[in-house]
């Protein structure tokens, strides 16, 4: 049973054509948004976002009081890389992708831990889902919590303002995809955890 959900990251975009900014500039450095899934007897960090161990280890205890080692397990979304900047900091935990995206992660060459393929569903209720779009290889999670559905989706959802309009970011590699993949889970969650934008409710 899943007992809580925290954001530890709240990301944000480098551009952000909402704001009047341009595709082809970026404006700041990228950062995604990063939460943890605690239940019975697991913690499990989805997209450690922080280069450094001192800001992932002091935002993990500013949002919840644990430290890196109490985390369990790290599930990655996307092979792009603000989405496992943190991920070297947690060796002692289990490092979980979607097989195409663990695959991808192992032989980038950046890891000596070897990240483990999974296709959910994780810990026996956390679901794996394909949500291709921004990469082909993209995966989402989603999960139950007091009576609601809520639905990591990282990049298939980038921020509020991409999932309302059903559009993909810049660098999506299918655009026409990524439409389709928000519009699927817009029937499958109430609560949205966006790549790059705090949670929202999915009206």
């Amino acid at each position: 049973m899943i007992q809580r959900w925290d954001i530890i990251t709240i990301g944000n975009l480098s551009r952000n054509r909402y704001w009047s900014e341009r595709d082809d500039q970026a404006y700041r450095a990228a950062l995604c948004t990063c939460t943890l899934i605690q239940g019975d007897g697991f913690r499990l960090l989805v997209d450690p976002s922080l280069k450094e161990e001192t800001a992932m280890a002091g935002e993990l205890n500013r949002r919840t009081g644990l430290q890196l080692t109490d985390v369990d397990a790290i599930f990655i979304t996307h092979a792009h890389g603000d989405h496992h900047y943190g991920l070297k900091h947690f060796g002692q935990a289990t490092w979980w992708a979607a097989p195409p995206v663990a695959e991808l992660l192992n032989q980038s060459g950046n890891y000596t831990q070897a990240v483990t393929g999974a296709a959910g569903p994780l810990f026996g209720e956390i679901e794996v889902l394909h949500t291709p779009g921004h990469t082909y290889h993209h995966y989402s999670l989603r999960f139950s919590w007091m009576g609601q559905r809520v639905i990591v989706a990282a990049d298939a959802a980038v921020t509020r303002d991409f999932w309302h309009d059903r559009r993909g970011y810049f660098n999506s590699e299918d655009f026409a995809a990524a439409s389709r993949t928000i519009e699927q889970l817009a029937g499958q969650g109430d609560i949205i955890i966006p790549g790059h934008d705090n949670y929202f409710i999915n009206a």
